[in-house]
């Protein structure tokens, strides 16, 4: 952690200002979102499904064309404040080539929701899923992903009796930096908070977990990665860690749009049933 009181708030800052470290962002967000526009078209009857109340609380759903292979729940990222699922429609491209269903969660973003009532919301899609999916062809096996702020509620997410593994890009699993941040201006985030969604201090859900972080993540972000994995490995927890060469905070998430790419292999691995001991 570091010490607040020797060292500058725009060091600070700097540490988790993943736009400021990687001067692409934008290019990557306007290609996405442009691929995101065509691929959504394709599926446009079940874009925008509601799972709550709130005009976020939404899932798009965009069926695989194997009713029994499984499902990928992708979570974006924005530091629980910025960004919406529709961006990142296209990252379902990769394991769509295997037959798998995806799914999308849109979630309510920070001041107007908690980072408590955000976590509750990817709870209910969950819920939402398990109970409407089959009407959507989605199969039975649910492998959440999330990137960012999104690793965060996938870590957590992976606790619902849903979901049989899970996969985090670039993720933030303790909370409490983040509150000298210029970050925590909407997040306000709370002691109890802290303590409770911080998956660092959590005892590790025994489901397999693939942490992925790019060679050129800020220090701080991908020591996050690190961190989560070496405690999951020592509660036990099945763990692995992927360092994708040359890839930033930004262009390690383009490896879900192609068929045959690290994160994109890891995923449909975890899918695969445990070899047998003989």
């Amino acid at each position: 952690m570091l010490d607040v009181d020797r060292v500058p708030q725009h060091l600070i800052d700097a540490a988790y200002n993943n736009k400021a470290a990687c001067p692409e962002w934008q290019g990557w967000l306007n290609e996405w979102n442009e691929a995101s526009i065509e691929y959504r078209e394709r599926f446009a009857s079940t874009m925008n499904l509601p799972y709550g109340t709130r005009p976020r609380a939404k899932i798009d759903v965009f069926p695989g064309i194997d009713a029994t292979a499984p499902c990928m729940v992708y979570i974006h990222g924005g530091y629980w404040q910025l960004n919406s699922k529709d961006i990142f429609s296209v990252f379902g491209s990769g394991v769509a080539s295997y037959g798998w269903s995806v799914a999308m969660i849109g979630y309510t973003l920070a001041p107007e929701a908690s980072l408590t009532e955000i976590v509750d919301e990817i709870d209910h899609a969950l819920d939402w899923l398990a109970a409407n999916g089959s009407s959507y062809n989605v199969g039975p096996q649910r492998i959440v992903v999330g990137s960012s702020a999104g690793g965060l509620l996938a870590a957590l997410a992976a606790s619902h009796p849903s979901v049989s593994a899970a996969v985090t890009l670039s993720g933030i699993f303790e909370l409490a930096p983040l509150r000298d941040t210029f970050l925590n201006k909407k997040l306000q985030l709370t002691d109890a908070e802290i303590a409770n969604l911080s998956p660092l201090r959590r005892p590790p859900v025994k489901k397999p977990f693939t942490l992925a972080v790019g060679t050129h993540e800020l220090p701080l972000v991908a020591t996050n990665s690190i961190a989560f994995c070496q405690a999951r490995r020592r509660g036990g927890a099945p763990s692995s860690l992927i360092e994708v060469p040359g890839a930033d905070h930004f262009s390690i998430l383009d490896e879900l749009r192609c068929s045959h790419s690290a994160l994109t292999d890891a995923i449909v691995d975890l899918a695969r049933p445990a070899p047998q001991v003989m």
